[in-house]
């Protein structure tokens, strides 16, 4: 079955553009198209997609007030944000919301459709290019430097934190470590305490910026 995937943009040509791109190789289908916040989780509603894709700035309901609806349900989908150089603090916000991506609006088609594919997997995507723009941000907020953290890490924590910051889920970090993915999820909550991170994307963030991908 196609991962199945709703759109939110206000711009009609951007929406056609992505749905093209994704739909191309067979393997997503966009069952949803949403111009606004408010359309958007109608969408989700009536569609029950695997994963939404939210541009940010939109007219009416906005896509960072959308998200924190959606964020806050038991059985959201993976959410990620659609987004440009320029909207540093609206990227900070969806963070903070539990977002599981990050994707610019020039990714090469390609790198799209895998990004789809992993968010329907449960992993985390994370443009580089965001990351390098956020960390500086998100290691500032946090109250000891990276040595002091990592030396708090065993060698197994350290190896799921590789996992993350690489983008894999739960599952795929079990099946490399030979390890069942109950487990890794505890291994998960326990670096997010150590780490001082709010959720397994700003681990990544900040194990990409530490070199460990």
């Amino acid at each position: 079955m196609p991962v199945r995937v709703v759109l939110a943009d206000d711009e009609p040509l951007m929406r056609a553009g992505l749905r093209t791109v994704l739909e191309a190789g067979g393997a997503v289908e966009v069952v949803g198209q949403a111009e606004d916040g408010a359309a958007m989780l109608a969408c989700v509603d009536a569609h029950r997609p695997d994963v939404v894709l939210v541009d940010v700035q939109m007219p009416g309901v906005g896509g960072l007030e959308a998200l924190r609806v959606l964020c806050a349900r038991p059985d959201a989908p993976a959410a990620a944000v659609l987004t440009t150089f320029d909207l540093d603090d609206y990227v900070a916000e969806a963070l903070r919301l539990g977002v599981q991506g990050f994707l610019l609006k020039d990714a090469e088609p390609d790198a799209l459709v895998r990004a789809v594919l992993d968010l329907a997997a449960g992993g985390a995507v994370l443009d580089p290019r965001i990351t390098a723009r956020l960390l500086p941000r998100l290691a500032a907020g946090t109250a000891r430097p990276r040595s002091s953290k990592l030396a708090d890490l065993t060698p197994r924590e350290l190896q799921v934190l590789r996992g993350l910051a690489a983008g894999d889920s739960n599952a795929a970090i079990g099946d490399r470590l030979g390890l069942a993915e109950a487990t890794v999820k505890k291994y998960v909550s326990a670096l997010l305490i150590k780490l001082g991170a709010e959720n397994r994307v700003q681990a990544a963030l900040l194990a990409q910026g530490w070199g460990l991908s």
